[in-house]
């Protein structure tokens, strides 16, 4: 059809000149906008008492938007959603699950090459190996394609705890696989060697999905990055030590083993670490922290802490209850840690959408000061 078929008549007004306007109800403001100039007081260029440009010039901008987030009022209503969360998926939590199991287990076959118990060293190498082995498919899948994953490996960022991350995960992965060939071949000397540098890798594996969470500007996880790095990392030592305790159990491995006796207490010491570390931040954070008590967050939560709940009483009554007993709890751990990683995940989807808190979040503030 030609442009001159075409009705071409606008919708409102008249060609080429602007639209009618008209307010929706009497006395009606402009929708989204603060009355006597509010929103431009929340920039540092204002003066609070007028709307003129300040006379100073602040000496840095850092300073003068630190000075703001921390004496500033957020408005009755916060407009959002201000920022965007987390679009990972199942796979993330999993992965960041076997990761630490992975980093654990490094950390005992390191632990039985210094104790000189060799063959459990081996089993523990073993244990690291194909915990970490499902870690890049998971990541992969969340990512979409291969590709992805490979074009991360591109740039060495020591600032980006994700490029780090993907480097460390490929770095572990290729040093457990050498261990692991190592010991098959009988080469001792050199299974331990590789089995020590796969364990100081495993230190920053075991951390890093902490570090990721708490990088970012959910206020959840922004508030905890003090201890999300130190949680992580009992919780990998803990389900590690779980995962290569059965696995020496179905090898054959007796019961009063000083092995199998050490692992048990590395589990259930690690596991405390990790509650009491929990319960204290979850107290701190405020109402920032409503998020870990609510929805499926909260029910992850508190599914997680009272499996560990569960596999510490069952450690107390290993005695009378058997091997069985402890077997069970060092499950409980494995299943309580999962529930945590889960929990942590979804608590900053929900965090993302607290727009109150993200507001008070960024002055320095938590939303218990309002």
């Amino acid at each position: 059809m030609s442009s001159e078929e075409r009705d071409a008549t606008p919708a409102l007004g008249t060609h080429g000149g602007p639209g009618p306007y008209g307010r929706a109800r009497e006395g009606a403001t402009v929708e989204l906008h603060g009355d006597h100039f509010e929103d431009m007081r929340w920039s540092f260029l204002y003066d609070p008492e007028d709307t003129g440009y300040r006379n100073g010039t602040p000496t840095s901008v850092a300073d003068a938007a630190r000075r703001q987030r921390g004496g500033s009022e957020p408005p009755d209503v916060v407009q959002g959603p201000i920022i965007k969360p987390a679009v990972w998926t199942w796979e993330i939590p999993l992965y960041f699950w076997a990761g630490g199991i992975a980093a654990g287990a490094s950390f005992v076959a390191l632990a039985c090459d210094l104790a000189h118990d060799h063959r459990s060293a081996a089993i523990a190498r073993k244990v690291a190996l194909a915990a970490v082995a499902p870690c890049p498919p998971l990541l992969v899948s969340d990512l979409g394609r291969p590709a992805r994953f490979l074009n991360m490996l591109r740039i060495f960022k020591p600032r980006s705890p994700m490029s780090m991350g993907a480097w460390c995960l490929t770095a572990f992965g290729n040093l457990a696989g050498l261990a692991v060939v190592a010991d098959l071949t009988g080469r001792e000397r050199t299974a331990r060697a590789l089995g020590a540098a796969t364990a100081t890798l495993g230190a920053y594996l075991g951390s890093y999905g902490g570090v990721l969470l708490a990088s970012t500007a959910v206020p959840v996880w922004a508030r905890s990055r003090l201890v999300l790095g130190p949680v992580f990392v009992a919780t990998a030592t803990a389900t590690g030590a779980a995962a290569t305790r059965l696995t020496l159990v179905a090898a054959g491995l007796e019961g009063e083993a000083p092995t199998r006796v050490a692992l048990g207490r590395v589990e259930t010491g690690a596991m405390v670490a990790e509650l009491i570390m929990s319960t204290l931040h979850e107290r701190r954070l405020g109402r920032v922290g409503e998020v870990l008590e609510e929805g499926q967050a909260g029910r992850l939560f508190r599914a997680a802490k009272w499996s560990t709940y569960a596999g510490l009483a069952l450690r107390v009554a290993r005695r009378r209850g058997g091997p069985k007993t402890h077997h069970l709890a060092s499950a409980l751990f494995l299943a309580g840690g999962l529930a945590f990683r889960y929990a942590w995940v979804r608590a900053g989807d929900a965090s993302a959408h607290d727009e109150e808190a993200v507001a008070l979040a960024n002055r320095g503030r938590t939303a218990r000061d309002r």
